[in-house]
Formats: C-alpha cells, structure tokens, sequence
C-alpha cells in the first residue's frame, strides 16, 4: 500500500472544508489535483471516504474512521516537526490567510503581522480586512480577528483582549441637540446605526443591574464601517457608540466628546478565532501566542490619554 503525506492531508483538509473547491484553495492547487490525490487514496485503500454531491462532501462510515488515524498522524508528525525545529525563527514555513474587521486590522493587527513576518522570513500571510462577518472555513481562513459575542460553536477562540465602546457626539450636535441623560433618552435622538447589523438596530448599555439595559435607536444614516460611523460623528449627524479604539483620536483632540459615561454601551471582547480540526499549525500557533503577550499588559488604545468630556454649563 502507498500512501503520501499529500494523499493525507487532502483528504483532512476537503473534510474541514466541507468539499473540493475551498480545499483547493487552501492549499494552493488546482481541483484536478486534489480531486487525483483523493481517488489515489482511495485506490491503496480499496475503499471509499467520501460522498461527493454538489452541495459538497460528507464522510462515509469508513471515512469516518479513517479521518480520525490520519487527524493523529499529522498531529504526530506537526508536533514532531515542531521539536526538531526548536525556536529557530527560520523553522515556521507556512502560508496563512488570515481575516480581520478593517480598522482593528488596519491599526493594529497589521503592523503586529508585518513585524512578525520580518522575524518569521519563511512565513507567507494573506490578510482579507472586512467588516462583514466571514465564515472561515467556507474561506478557507487559518486565522480570524472577531469583536463582539462570539456565537459560532464550531470555531476555536482565545480571548486577546476587552473593547470597550463609548457613546458620543461632536460638540456642535451636544449644542444643537443637547445630550441624553438617560439611557431611554437616547431613542430621542438621531443615532448612527451599524449596517452590518442583520436586525433592527439596538444598542446595549452597561448599568449597576444585572442585565444591560437594551434600546431600539433610529437614525439618518447606516454605516458598515467604524471609521465611517466615527466620521459621521464629527460631522454632526448624531450619536455613535463606538469602540474606543476607533474614537480614541477623536476624544482626545476635542472632535468628539463622550456623553453618558457612567452607563457606557456594553464592552466587546477581541478574539483571534481558528478552525476547530485536530491539529493546529505552528505558524498560527505562534501568532496566537504573539498577539496574546502583547495585550496581556492591556489594550494599547486605553493607555493612552483619557478621553475629553464635555463639561457641565
């Protein structure tokens, strides 16, 4: 019987991927080829892995077992590389692609990256900045940045670190339209929604209670990108809650003042969220790992200068 390495991780990576197409894409080859790597496999084996169907492929009961063996000798073998590697920075050889809301990424992921992949010269990384959520396995992504509530179960997570959001509005909107006092007085006034938000849009804010405390707001204007929803802001057109990273800049200039402090929109957490398989590569291992040492000391964004608030009359 002859099996390849190839053969193996074909068959492991069409199964995580649910079919051919994204599968191929993932491992930079042509469909023909993983489609021939698959039948070869099935050949020496004598036996067929997978129901192949235009909606994709499903495991058969022999399938079944066999993805669990090869699962654990490619985690034997990833792991075995990994010991003779050591901590050589020449020893991660990987090509990821990566996803990450735009500004997070734009700010910060980014330059982290760019500085590891000057460490690491044998790494290859794409990055696909978008705000919209993306399915990582029907993208075929190593590798995400998520902010909010995590909801998907299918995913790994590890939590990188709090976001904090702020409402706020320019001081020309607080002079036209004064400012909320209350939570409930913020229905009153024209909020800058999110356009991403596939329901009504609502804002959640934290209070001494045990729950937030949830508004429905209406507002002008949609907007699918915090920097966009932050520049609205400055122009008057009303409230925003926004994560504080986003508005940091513009609290600490004056462009932006902060209203209802003491009950803030509820925090989101940063993640960087990963496949849920049997083994995971070293390369997104290490950039895990990076990116959790250097928020252990806290989110740059909220070390800086406090924000402005505007002053009682």
């Amino acid at each position: 019987m002859e099996l390849d390495l190839a053969q193996l991780k074909a068959f492991v990576q069409v199964v995580e991927n649910g079919g051919i197409s994204t599968a191929a894409q993932r491992l930079g080859v042509a469909k023909s080829a993983l489609s021939e790597r698959l039948a070869k496999l099935e050949g020496a084996l004598h036996i067929k892995l997978l129901h192949r169907s235009p909606r994709g492929v499903t495991l058969t009961d022999a399938g079944k077992r066999f993805y669990d063996s090869a699962c654990a000798v490619l985690s034997r073998l990833q792991q075995a590389v990994d010991e003779v590697s050591g901590d050589d920075a020449r020893s991660i050889n990987a090509s990821l692609r990566i996803t990450a809301p735009m500004t997070f990424g734009t700010q910060y992921l980014g330059p982290l990256l760019f500085a590891f992949m000057r460490r690491h010269p044998g790494l290859d990384i794409t990055l696909d900045l978008d705000d919209r959520y993306v399915d990582l396995l029907a993208g075929g992504f190593d590798l995400g940045v998520r902010i909010g509530r995590l909801h998907d179960s299918s995913l790994m997570a590890r939590a990188l670190a709090p976001s904090r959001r702020v409402l706020c509005c320019s001081p020309d909107y607080a002079e036209r339209r004064g400012t909320p006092k209350t939570i409930a007085d913020v229905a009153a006034h024209d909020c800058i929604c999110y356009g991403n938000a596939s329901v009504a849009p609502y804002w959640q804010f934290t209070t001494s209670a045990a729950e937030p405390e949830q508004i429905v707001v209406r507002g002008r204007i949609h907007l699918n990108n915090g920097e966009s929803m932050r520049d609205a802001a400055i122009a008057g057109l009303g409230l925003a809650a926004l994560p504080h990273f986003i508005a940091a800049p513009a609290l600490r200039d004056g462009r932006l003042v902060e209203v209802l402090a003491p009950t803030p929109p509820t925090a989101d957490t940063i993640y960087a969220v990963y496949p849920r398989t049997r083994y995971v590569n070293r390369g997104v291992r290490a950039i895990i790992d990076m990116l959790v040492e250097t928020f252990a000391d806290g989110a740059p964004w909220d070390e800086e200068a406090a924000p402005r608030r505007r002053k009682r009359r």
